[in-house]
């Protein structure tokens, strides 16, 4: 039933056809030959001839000398983060926040207000749990109002012992490149498995 709803396609060549008996294209009749030729974006306004060299997409390819390009920038004003090589402190919206890591799982709130609020007013105080295990998670926060206060909490507390365990006291938020004290000098790569032989 389908079969009889279908048409005959004709393949028989008509007069509007573009190409002729011989497959040449008919430049009077064809839309497409009316068209100019554009030029190129990208190879500097050349044609897409052959002859003309092939330039490369994207930013550093400019052939312009290194005083060109230092003046060029040197006009435009950009934003530096104002540090002199190390982590600058940053305001949290309320206070001054510290981070405390390497705390003991069993620690309470108790303990960090007793050791940490020998040097200000301790606004706020969080200590975060393992929900699974109950214990703590192995740091603190804690804002004071001052910078000051937190200055000093850092530079007297960074490095102690509190419940059997070193403590590391930070800043919270900084502006500027991080610096590390990296924990695995004795160590090349971080596998303990043996390198790949390839």
């Amino acid at each position: 039933m389908a079969n009889a709803d279908a048409e005959a396609v004709d393949f028989e060549p008509e007069e509007d056809d573009l190409m002729d008996e011989d497959g040449a294209v008919d430049v009077e009749n064809s839309p497409r030959a009316t068209l100019p030729k554009l030029k190129s974006a990208i190879t500097g306004g050349a044609s897409s001839s052959l002859s003309a060299p092939r330039k490369t997409k994207g930013r550093g390819f400019r052939e312009e000398a290194d005083a060109d390009r230092q003046s060029r920038l040197a006009s435009r004003d950009f934003d530096s983060l104002g540090s002199d090589g190390g982590p600058v402190s940053q305001r949290s919206i309320e206070g001054w926040i510290i981070l405390v890591t390497g705390v003991h799982e069993e620690a309470q709130e108790d303990d960090l207000q007793n050791a940490f609020g020998d040097f200000g007013e301790i606004k706020n105080l969080h200590l975060n749990l393992d929900r699974r295990t109950g214990f703590v998670k192995g740091y603190a926060l804690i804002e004071y109002e001052k910078f000051e206060e937190a200055q000093n909490a850092i530079a007297a507390m960074n490095g102690t012992e509190l419940l059997t365990q070193i403590i590391n006291v930070d800043w919270a938020f900084c502006n500027g490149p991080i610096r590390r004290k990296n924990m695995r000098s004795g160590r090349a790569h971080r596998s303990r498995s043996p390198r790949r032989r390839y």
